[in-house]
C-alpha cells in the first residue's frame, strides 16, 4: 500500500481500524523469531524535508526505539541492526562525526533504559569495533558487561561491519586452529565458519527476515553467510517515516510466503 492510499485512509478515518486489523492478522501467523533491518534512507529523508542531514539521522535513531517496543509486542526476540558499515569510517567527514556523537549518545540511553533489564534483553555490537572512536567502544563495552547474564531478548547493533570483514575474520580463526593443531583442513565443516561468526553467541543467528527500507533492493554486505536463507523484504518507506504498521507489513509479507529453506 503506498502513501496515497495511507494518507486517504487517514483522511477517511479508517487507519486506525487498519491498523488493528493488520495487527489481529499477523498476531495469528508465524512471528519471526529474528529480524535484521537496514537502517536506510536517513540523508534521503531529510533532503525531502527540507533539513540538514543530521535531522534524518535523529529522526532515524527515534525509529530505532520505538522499532524496540514493537518487536516486543509482538514477540520477536532477536533483532540486528545494521546501523554503521565498514566503509563508512572512511569518509571522515563531519556527517560521520555527528554519527558518532549520535551513536555513543543512543547508546548511553540504552544503557541506563529499564526496558532492557525487565526484558533481560542482551546487547553486544557485532563488527570491527576495535576500529570505532574509543567513547563508543566504552559503552559498548559496558552494556556487553551489564547484559551478558541475560538470554531472553538479543539486540545486535551492527557497526564498523562488513558481511565480507566478517568470513575474513572467521577463516583467519579457523586458521589459527589448523595451525595450532587443533583442526585437520579436511574435518572444516560449515558448523566451523558458523561457530565463528560476530552472531555465533546467539540461539538463532540466521534471520527469519531481512528488512531493507528506502526502496534500495540489495544487502550491501550484511549478514552474507546469515541471510541465505532469510526471507528479503524491501520498502519504500524511508527510515526516519518507519512505523509500526509498516513493521506489521513486513511480517505479514513474510508470513504470506513459503520458507522453502533450500529444499
Amino acid at each position: 500500500m503506498g502513501r496515497a492510499r495511507d494518507a486517504l485512509l487517514r483522511y477517511s478515518g479508517l487507519y486506525n481500524i487498519y491498523a488493528r486489523r493488520l495487527e489481529r492478522e499477523t498476531r495469528h501467523g508465524d512471528i519471526p523469531g529474528h529480524i535484521a533491518v537496514i537502517l536506510d534512507g536517513n540523508r534521503r529523508w531529510a533532503k525531502r524535508q527540507i533539513m540538514a542531514e543530521r535531522a534524518g539521522h535523529f529522526r532515524g535513531a527515534d525509529a530505532v526505539e520505538n522499532l524496540l517496543d514493537w518487536c516486543e509486542e509482538l514477540g520477536i526476540r532477536i533483532i540486528t541492526l545494521y546501523v554503521l558499515s565498514a566503509e563508512n569510517l572512511s569518509r571522515k567527514d563531519a556527517e560521520l562525526e555527528y554519527l558518532y556523537e549520535l551513536i555513543e549518545a543512543r547508546l548511553r540511553k540504552l544503557y541506563d533504559d529499564p526496558r532492557i533489564h525487565r526484558n533481560r534483553m542482551r546487547v553486544r555490537a557485532i563488527g570491527r569495533t576495535e576500529m570505532l572512536p574509543r567513547t563508543i567502544r566504552e559503552i559498548i563495552s559496558k552494556l556487553d558487561e551489564a547484559t551478558s547474564g541475560y538470554d531472553r531478548r538479543y539486540l545486535n547493533v551492527a557497526m564498523a561491519y562488513g558481511g565480507q570483514n566478517e568470513l575474513v575474520d572467521a577463516v583467519k580463526k579457523i586458521g589459527a586452529r589448523i595451525r595450532d593443531d587443533r583442526l585437520d583442513v579436511d574435518d572444516i565443516t560449515a558448523a566451523h565458519i558458523e561457530e565463528n561468526l560476530y552472531t555465533s553467541y546467539l540461539p538463532q543467528p540466521s534471520p527469519d527476515m531481512v528488512l531493507r527500507t528506502s526502496g534500495e533492493k540489495r544487502l550491501s554486505g550484511f549478514l552474507l553467510w546469515q541471510s541465505a536463507y532469510s526471507e528479503l523484504v524491501f520498502m519504500d518507506i524511508m527510515w526516519p517515516e518507519f512505523r509500526k504498521i509498516d513493521l506489521l507489513r513486513a511480517v505479514r509479507i513474510y508470513q504470506r510466503r513459503r520458507r522453502r529453506m533450500g529444499r
